[in-house]
């Protein structure tokens, strides 16, 4: 790893290159089987390259910027996605924006957690995290899930899912406040809530000599190019996704499950990694502050669409989404309230997790 202070591998940097070469291609010549090949085979190289530079500008930037930066990125290239397809797709995709944010929290939640917490529970035995900054990014995300996603249902001036338009207004705006608050309290109030004990970690990527400036901006541009391929390449894939959803029967939401698993894969995988690595705090500030910038930033966006041109917006869940939405905030403080983890923590949101998408697919 030292070798980055200096230098990137040359994969990282070809791998953007040749996505981009595949998506003018797909351009050129739209529904060729093999090119469809092409595309799952540069969408997964660029997901990997771009947890590298990733990692690159976090090792740069200290923690915990450098899992902001990443968030931040991929939320806002996620909400890109969402509004095209909605815009494109009309009325029919009033739900897409719900489905993709509740399947975000989900994934997050109960997925990506559930995964550090059971390869770092292997690896380590027991874990440990900050509690303060794991509980208030809990805090957040469970006001700011509840607010925007099942809120909706219970308000009398529009009946739900669908909010009146200065409700929508209000749970944008307040969307964007807390999320911004807590951005305020991770990198500066209270920093240190979101760091670390070093003696603890017996990572090589603390020890090592962090890269240069040059590299760290290379590498935040590259992360850049690899993000924004990952998006265009999951939209042109997401047509086939669409129809093999549809034709096997399953409902409409399962959409937005792929939306939001292929554009989490780079934080995923630098989750996991991290774990592995012993540095499950690092692996915390990614997954819950993914879920925080995924709601935070794609509500008050979606929000000021549509308040725009007037189409309608579907926020709040159904019934058995909801359930699944408490028990996943009700099993997370548990999980977050000690301070350690094992392989139990990492099981039990692994079956939430698993019975998501088992009721997502069969109703």
């Amino acid at each position: 790893m030292t070798t980055t202070s200096t230098m990137l591998p040359r994969w990282t940097i070809g791998v953007p290159i040749a996505a981009w070469i595949v998506l003018a291609a797909s351009l050129a010549a739209p529904g060729n089987g093999w090119l469809l090949v092409l595309i799952g085979v540069a969408l997964a190289g660029s997901v990997f390259a771009a947890v590298h530079h990733a990692e690159v500008v976090a090792h740069r930037v200290g923690e915990p910027f450098g899992t902001l930066v990443l968030a931040i990125a991929v939320t806002v290239i996620e909400v890109a996605l969402i509004v095209s397809v909605m815009l494109s797709a009309g009325p029919e995709k009033a739900g897409l924006a719900r489905d993709t944010v509740f399947a975000a929290v989900m994934i997050v939640c109960n997925g990506i957690v559930g995964i550090c917490l059971l390869v770092g529970g292997l690896r380590h035995r027991e874990q440990d995290f900050q509690i303060r900054g794991a509980n208030a990014a809990l805090a957040v995300l469970a006001s700011l899930s509840v607010l925007t996603l099942v809120m909706p249902n219970y308000t009398s001036t529009e009946l739900g899912p669908v909010l009146s338009p200065s409700g929508l207004a209000f749970a944008g705006i307040s969307s964007l406040v807390l999320y911004g608050v807590f951005v305020f309290v991770q990198t500066v109030r209270h920093r240190d809530y979101f760091l670390a004990d070093s003696t603890n970690v017996a990572d090589e990527n603390v020890h090592a000599a962090p890269p240069t400036v040059g590299v760290a901006a290379l590498s935040g541009a590259l992360l850049l190019v690899c993000l924004v391929a990952v998006v265009l390449l999951a939209k042109l894939l997401s047509p086939v996704v669409e129809r093999a959803v549809l034709g096997a029967g399953a409902p409409e939401a399962v959409v937005g499950i792929v939306i939001a698993a292929l554009v989490l894969l780079p934080e995923g995988l630098a989750a996991v990694r991290a774990a592995r690595a012993d540095r499950l705090q690092t692996s915390l500030n990614l997954a819950l502050g993914s879920a925080l910038a995924s709601i935070g930033l794609t509500i008050p966006t979606v929000a000021v669409v549509f308040l725009w041109t007037g189409q309608p917006l579907a926020l709040g869940l159904g019934g058995k989404e909801t359930v699944l939405l408490f028990l996943t905030l009700l099993i997370s403080t548990f999980t977050l309230s000690t301070g350690r983890t094992n392989i139990l923590q990492g099981a039990v949101h692994l079956s939430l997790f698993a019975a998501y998408l088992f009721l997502s697919v069969a109703p």
